[in-house]
């Protein structure tokens, strides 16, 4: 019999811890750090896998991942919406706009008359 990575057979899903009551409300729209925190310690503590957390606050996997390593790397002011850009920011190449994907060098072509 396999099992899935939380230990359970194959098929079946962990259930949903019966005290959710220190959790934020389901229907939460404003992400306040205290709220984002809680929730991935919920998930960390196993009272909710990732994906019911997803699917009971409507989130993407990205975005909770996104959550999970602000934080790991900056503690809880790293949840702060206002410092994820300035976090963002600095990890960033030198020389990269902040939202420089890199298209507009892609677009401009080479430096030179080369051929690519």
């Amino acid at each position: 019999m396999t099992s899935t990575p939380h230990g359970l057979p194959q098929g079946q899903s962990a259930p949903v811890a019966t005290d959710l009551s220190d959790l934020p409300p389901p229907n939460t729209t404003r992400w306040v750090v205290r709220r984002k925190a809680a929730v991935v310690a919920a998930v960390a503590e196993g009272r909710l896998t990732l994906e019911q957390a997803c699917e009971r606050y409507m989130l993407s996997q990205e975005e909770f991942a996104a959550w999970q390593r602000a934080l790991e790397s900056h503690g809880l002011r790293g949840l702060r919406t206002t410092r994820i850009q300035e976090y963002r920011s600095r990890m960033q190449p030198q020389g990269a706009a902040a939202g420089d994907t890199g298209d507009r060098a892609l677009a401009a072509g080479p430096a030179n008359d080369t051929a690519w």
